[in-house]
């Protein structure tokens, strides 16, 4: 027998089983782990840190709110409503679109003399984070009825007119007229710069009342801070604000688009009968 083997009749030892037996150090280090676990309070800061965060960019590139301090847009909007502004397609390079309902800043001290309320500093703090309407912006809010390269007008006693086409305006304050207060045009909308008018008509002042200020009433693109999509508040006057249809009938881009469509046609036919004599010599010389 070798030295060492076992006899066949020794009895095998028994080994402690290790099943559920925990390293030397494991158990503190179990419980060191979880002495290091945060309880809520101590997360509930940087909670707070990330919602105002977020708050914060989605008022800078999404939605912000704002508070409708007059009457001139009148009955579409109340004094007092809250409406929320789609600020994220101006960034992606979209522009006012005639019917919208746009907020845009002061272009030439359109505001000059209106009083705005002093807010303290808990207001101006949930205003700048988007969780409350700005109360010391001066910002304005009116209807697109031009956009830039159309001819916009208006006579005493009629509608108004965009590259010709009388508009049909039910969203006009009862009992105002189009432009009775102040007629104007015909004018040319410049490039990147819109017309916009109150429905309110008789207590707005709009583009009308500034034609003769630097801008000769018409806003910049680059003042507009977005549109307004929606009546958010209160609960009782909630509701979507769309483009009416007066500004989709027919005829009414035919000022714009007329250009685009004959340059295109213009460029187009040179280029198709170049490339059909280029496959004419081509299969003639094969």
């Amino acid at each position: 027998m070798a030295v060492g083997a076992r006899s066949e009749h020794e009895e095998p030892e028994e080994r402690p089983s290790n099943e559920g037996a925990q390293a030397p150090g494991e158990e503190a280090a179990d419980t060191e782990a979880g002495g290091k676990q945060r309880s809520f309070w101590k997360e509930l800061p940087l909670l707070i840190g990330i919602a105002l965060l977020l708050a914060l960019l989605i008022k800078t590139f999404l939605v912000q709110a704002f508070s409708i301090p007059s009457d001139s847009m009148q009955d579409t909007l109340q004094r007092g409503d809250r409406v929320l502004v789609d600020k994220l397609t101006p960034w992606f390079g979209s522009e006012p679109e005639r019917g919208e309902v746009v907020v845009f800043h002061d272009p030439a001290q359109w505001l000059e003399g209106t009083a705005t309320p002093e807010p303290n500093a808990v207001q101006k703090f949930l205003s700048f984070i988007g969780l409350m309407p700005s109360a010391e912006e001066k910002d304005l809010i009116k209807r697109t009825i031009a956009v830039g390269g159309d001819t916009v007008e208006c006579q005493k006693g009629g509608p108004v007119k965009v590259n010709g086409k009388a508009l049909d305006e039910p969203y006009i304050y009862p009992g105002n007229t189009p432009c009775d207060d102040k007629p104007f045009g015909p004018l040319k909308v410049p490039a990147d710069h819109i017309w916009v008018m109150g429905d309110h008509r008789q207590d707005s002042l709009d583009s009308r009342y500034h034609m003769d200020d630097q801008t000769r009433g018409f806003v910049p693109v680059d003042e507009v801070v977005g549109r307004a999509v929606v009546i958010a508040w209160p609960i009782t006057r909630w509701s979507t604000l769309p483009i009416p249809a007066t500004f989709d009938q027919p005829g009414l881009n035919s000022a714009m688009g007329a250009v685009p469509v004959t340059l295109g046609v213009a460029g187009a036919v040179p280029l198709v009968l170049w490339r059909r004599r280029r496959l004419t010599s081509t299969s003639h010389s094969r």
